[in-house]
């Protein structure tokens, strides 16, 4: 394979998180974030490899001008790591929501680009703003090849029983209401390297892989397969998250409406921003370091929430050893899922049904790559972090 240097670029409406990747030693050579794009206080920290992590206030007015700085730094005389932008040979592109249209990625193109905007309604507060970032870059590097990597394409393989909602038929053929999930990239990078982990073939394996963090999601991967995922036709359904309320009877938002006298958008800012862990903590806190630290002090709302979230973490990897009639492996992934021992305990005491036991000094670590179910369990349980800005490069570089 041909060594180059990949660049990741995740935009949301307001940031933008980047990595220049080597495609051979999967190094970073340079990573960072813009925050506050289009507001005041607008700021660039950047971290070259081996090298001080700066931050930089500045004014980013758009997306446009947040990557000219990204590939500012990149080249520039204090702390660049490439002579120009020549020696950046593909940049690959997180898209949220491509649909039906894409089940792999897919190098970027105009009728490629009208497909993803296609999908704007799907996602608007993420699709708008990744079309920016993919704009700005084509502007800036208008000869680099560049990839799109959508965030749905790993749940396109699930069977349609998984994927349709009880609704009249016609929703799904005139509008594409169905399920589509989240976090693809983050499920298929850990499912592999469970896999890998395990010593297994990946296409043998039943794995469930748990997404949590502040948004969470949860998904059930056969044979190599997405067969099932909680997340829906948004990042709403699903898990209680950090603000996310998760599932609930759809009847709640016409019942809150009229008893607050608000409009359902009003009330759907409400389900996605101010419930969840905050809103069963009374508000207390959406962050789990917060919410741990306040359970053991024996806090009642953060007992509430932590329970609450666990409990439909337990709930959803039921379900889905019962979709695939069996699970090898159970992976927990992402900020909270790497991190938070405690929650981990919480859930793994509703799989004895599985063969599982939770091995606590294993457990204890934080962050690390590990097994943590004991030896004798028949269900393994594995610790994974995620890394989905090289599932990102990897996929950038195979297709260019």
């Amino acid at each position: 394979m041909k060594e180059m240097n990949v660049l990741v670029i995740n935009c949301g409406s307001s940031s933008l998180k980047f990595q220049l990747i080597n495609s051979v030693s999967e190094e970073v050579i340079a990573k960072g974030l813009c925050e506050r794009i289009g507001i005041d206080g607008s700021q660039m920290s950047y971290t070259p490899a081996g090298g001080e992590k700066r931050e930089t206030v500045t004014p980013m007015p758009d997306h446009t001008q947040a990557i000219r700085l990204v590939l500012d730094a990149l080249t520039g005389q204090e702390g660049g790591v490439v002579k120009s932008l020549a020696e950046i040979g593909a940049v690959g592109h997180r898209i949220v929501h491509g649909g039906e249209n894409f089940a792999t990625s897919t190098v970027i193109t105009e009728d490629v680009l009208k497909a993803i905007e296609e999908c704007n309604d799907l996602a608007p507060l993420h699709n708008p703003a990744n079309l920016i970032g993919i704009r700005a870059c084509r502007e800036l590097m208008p000869d680099t090849p560049m990839v799109a990597v959508f965030d749905t394409a790993f749940h396109q393989t699930m069977p349609e029983e998984a994927y349709l909602y009880g609704l009249p038929y016609h929703y799904y053929e005139d509008y594409k209401v169905r399920r589509y999930g989240f976090h693809g990239t983050s499920h298929s990078y850990v499912s592999h390297r469970a896999a890998e982990m395990l010593g297994k073939e990946y296409e043998g394996l039943k794995a469930i892989v748990c997404h949590l963090g502040n948004g969470a999601s949860v998904s059930a991967v056969k044979g190599g397969k997405c067969v099932d995922t909680s997340m829906g036709l948004t990042p709403l359904e699903g898990l209680i998250m950090g603000t996310r309320s998760g599932d609930l009877d759809p009847a709640i938002i016409e019942f809150l409406c009229n008893k607050e006298n608000k409009t359902v958008k009003e009330i759907l800012n409400v389900l996605n921003k101010e419930s969840g862990v905050f809103g069963l903590s009374g508000g207390f806190s959406s962050d789990f370091r917060d919410l741990e630290k306040a359970y053991r002090a024996g806090d009642a709302f953060a007992i509430r929430a932590m329970k609450a979230f666990a409990y439909r973490v337990a709930k959803y990897i039921g379900a889905y050893t019962a979709a695939m009639n069996g699970v090898d492996v159970i992976c927990f992934t992402a900020g909270i899922g790497e991190n938070n021992p405690l929650i981990r305990t919480m859930i793994g005491e509703y799989l004895g049904y599985l063969g599982i036991t939770i091995d606590e000094e294993a457990n204890a670590k934080r962050g690390e790559e590990t097994e943590i179910s004991t030896p004798e369990s028949t269900t393994k349980v594995l610790v994974v972090p995620t890394n989905e800005e090289l599932a990102i490069a990897r996929e950038t570089v195979a297709l260019v």
